[in-house]
Formats: C-alpha cells, sequence, structure tokens
C-alpha cells in the first residue's frame, strides 16, 4: 500500500501536465487562428483599394468593421460563457469565423464584405473574450504568467503569419488568393484547438440572470486597480492598428517605393512581439505588472518615432520595437486583468478588457487612417504618442494607488 500511493500521485501529476501542455498549445493555435483571421484583409489592402475604387481610409473599414464586430459582441459572449461554458462558446465562435473567412473571396461587393467583416468580427470575440477567463480559471498558479504570455505570443504568430502569407501570396495570387490561403492556414490551426481544447474543471455554470451579470459588468468596468490595463488595451491598441494600416500604403508610395511581396516582409516584426510577450509575462511574475507594462509602453513609443525616419532600415528597426514593446505591455494587461479581477466577475472582466482592446483597434483604424491622410506619417505619428503616454501615465496612477494601499493591508 505505501507504494501505491506515490504511483498515484505519480499518475496524477502527469495527467495535470498532459493537461497543461493541451491548454497551452490549444490556446497558442486559437490564438493563431483568431488573429489571422481578424486581420486577414490587411496586407492586401492596396490592391482591394484598387479592386473596389476606394480610398485608403475608406478601405481601412475592412479591418475595422471586425475589430468594432468584436469589440461590440465581447460582453455579450464573455456573459454568455458565463452560462453555457467557456468552452462552448469558444469551438461555436472560431468555427464560425473560419466559415466566413472561406466566403470572402467569393465577394464582389464592397458593403457586402465589410458587412461579412463585421459578423466574422463578432464570432471571434468568443475566442479572444472568454480565453482570459478561461485561463485565468484553468491555468492559475506560480506558471501563469508564462502561459499567458505564451498564449499573446499566439496572437503575434497569428498576426505575423497571415499578414505575411497574404501579403506575399496576395501580391502573385491577388487580393482573393491571399485572403484565401490564411483562411487555410487559420482553418488548420482551428482544427488542432477543437480537438485538443481540454473542457473547463473550475467554472461552474450560472444560471442566465441578467441582474448579477449587469452588476458583475459595472464592477469590472469601474474597477481602479483595472483602469490602467484597459486603457493600454484601448490606447495602445488603437496607436498598434494606425500603424500597421498604414505601414503598406507608406512603404511602396514614393520615396521608398517598396515593391509589395517585400512591403509584406515587413510583418516579420511581430515576431519581436512572439518574443517579448512571453518574455513580458516571466518579467511581471517577478517583478510586478506596473513596472513591466510601463517598460512595454515606453519601448512601444520609442520605437514609434524611429519609424518617422527616411532610411528604410530605421524604419524596420523601429517597427521590432514598436511591435515588441506593444505585445509585452499587451500580454502583461491581459494577465493582470484575468488574475486580478473578481472571481464572481471574470468573466465580465475579461470582456471590458477585450471591449477596450478592439474598441481601440476600431478607433485607430479609422482616426488613424484618417490622420495618415490628412497630416502623413508624422502628424499621425504625434497623435498616437499622445494615445501612449495617456495610457502609461493610467498605468502609473494604479501603481500609485497599489503602493499606497500596501501599507493599509499590512496593517
Amino acid at each position: 500500500m505505501s507504494c501505491a500511493v506515490p504511483t498515484l500521485r505519480g499518475v496524477d501529476s502527469a495527467q495535470e501536465h498532459s493537461r497543461a501542455v493541451r491548454i497551452r498549445i490549444s490556446l497558442l493555435c486559437g490564438a493563431l487562428a483568431l488573429f489571422a483571421l481578424l486581420y486577414v484583409p490587411q496586407p492586401v489592402l492596396p490592391q482591394l483599394a484598387d479592386e473596389f475604387a476606394v480610398s485608403a481610409g475608406t478601405v481601412a473599414l475592412l479591418v475595422s468593421a471586425s475589430t468594432l464586430g468584436l469589440a461590440a459582441a465581447a460582453v455579450p459572449l464573455g456573459t454568455l460563457s458565463d452560462v453555457i461554458g467557456r468552452r462552448n462558446v469558444m469551438v461555436t465562435s472560431l468555427l464560425v469565423a473560419e466559415a466566413l473567412a472561406l466566403l470572402l473571396p467569393l465577394v464582389s461587393n464592397f458593403p457586402l464584405m465589410v458587412a461579412l467583416r463585421l459578423v466574422q468580427g463578432a464570432a471571434v470575440a468568443g475566442v479572444s473574450t472568454v480565453a482570459l477567463a478561461y485561463l485565468g480559471e484553468e491555468a492559475r498558479g506560480p506558471q501563469f504568467g508564462t502561459t499567458m504570455g505564451l498564449y499573446i505570443a499566439g496572437n503575434t504568430i497569428g498576426g505575423m503569419s497571415g499578414r505575411l502569407l497574404g501579403g506575399i501570396l496576395g501580391d502573385f495570387l491577388g487580393w482573393k488568393g491571399g485572403i484565401l490561403s490564411v483562411a487555410l492556414l487559420a482553418g488548420v490551426c482551428t482544427a488542432v484547438f477543437v480537438a485538443l481544447l481540454p473542457k473547463e474543471r473550475h467554472h461552474r455554470p450560472k444560471p442566465a440572470q441578467v441582474g448579477p451579470l449587469l452588476a458583475g459588468l459595472r464592477a469590472s468596468a469601474g474597477d481602479r486597480m483595472l483602469r490602467g490595463p484597459y486603457l493600454v488595451a484601448l490606447l495602445g491598441s488603437a496607436s498598434f492598428v494606425a500603424v500597421y494600416n498604414a505601414l503598406t500604403f507608406r512603404l511602396i508610395a514614393p520615396p521608398l517605393n517598396v515593391p509589395p511581396a517585400w512591403a509584406a516582409l515587413a510583418f516579420l516584426a511581430y515576431a519581436a512581439g512572439t518574443v517579448t510577450s512571453a518574455l513580458a509575462g516571466r518579467a511581471a511574475d517577478r517583478w510586478g505588472r506596473a513596472p513591466i507594462t510601463l517598460l512595454g509602453v515606453g519601448v512601444t513609443v520609442v520605437g514609434l518615432w524611429l519609424t518617422m525616419s527616411a532610411q528604410l532600415w530605421v524604419i524596420l528597426l523601429g517597427l521590432v520595437l514598436f511591435t515588441g514593446g506593444f505585445f509585452g505591455a499587451h500580454a502583461v494587461a491581459s494577465g493582470w486583468v484575468g488574475a486580478e479581477a473578481p472571481a464572481s466577475a471574470r468573466g465580465q472582466a475579461s470582456a471590458v478588457y477585450q471591449f477596450c482592446y478592439y474598441a481601440g483597434n476600431g478607433i485607430g483604424g479609422i482616426f488613424g487612417g484618417l490622420a495618415y491622410g490628412v497630416w502623413g506619417w508624422t502628424g499621425m505619428v504625434a497623435i498616437l504618442t499622445v494615445w501612449l503616454v495617456g495610457s502609461a501615465l493610467a498605468v502609473w496612477r494604479v501603481r500609485t494607488r497599489q503602493q499606497k494601499a500596501e501599507p493599509l493591508a499590512v496593517g
């Protein structure tokens, strides 16, 4: 009997490790599919502008529509996951988004394509919103920051691979071939996600009572200790999307005149986000969330300023710093919400964070494009700098409140 106990414990430990690995791999693939689908038209925006005879600012609606759809659906789907379960919402949402992606190359009407992108954005909200709550419940522990960093790394891999594949193939096969190639890549990742994602153990479904759900939503939105990460999501993502929406237009235009297929390689800067998101998660576990978030925002601003150079290599260096800094800050801010939100309102808090993030995407896509069209790259950078500094100030205020509260908690 004395030998059986360690054996059983060893089996349990192996099962838990296997489950943790499945969570990491499945959420990595889910994030890859999510971000490949969400921004699928971005690398071929110039071709789409020519195809539908619309301006750069107008064609950017194909990106803004999906992110605004996601923002609008974040809270309802996050709340729905509290009622029917996290996995059910995530799996259904990603399957719907993939089906819509396969339809996009068949569309020849611009308003219809914008409408489909709006619905597709609403569908992927079921993954982006609920994944944070799922991880907060199923992956808690000393390795939580690492697991969250890996999930955000999946975001960057999906964003990079989708843009690279779509941009390069789009130059040779046209925008339809570019979009279809990304849809097929996302389809493979979706299949892995559905096959591996474990059912939740620690979530207890709640009855569909509007009053308590709204109370949890109000508590999450009004939590002063979460305002910092919320504003990092809102203003940081707005800046990020504004830069990458305008990037291809700037690179292929005089005086740079970069061929479209080569311009797509600029999206390799996303690799920096893959590295920094994982590193930032570990660093936050060791040194705290607020300092690492502030460091990430600071690096983002420095990279943004470097992109004002007329030298291509300096622009690319700036993109690497800009991307790495942003995803580092985003990884920590999203984990901040998942870890610190009240257990009774974790789904709503994750939904609020996602609403801020993707509302920022929509704002950046619309107003960033307008700023670039009117004032050029330098004028757009000036506006984005103000946004990023505002997010850093919000994090600093939260850090100050935490430092004041610590002595009271000890006493």
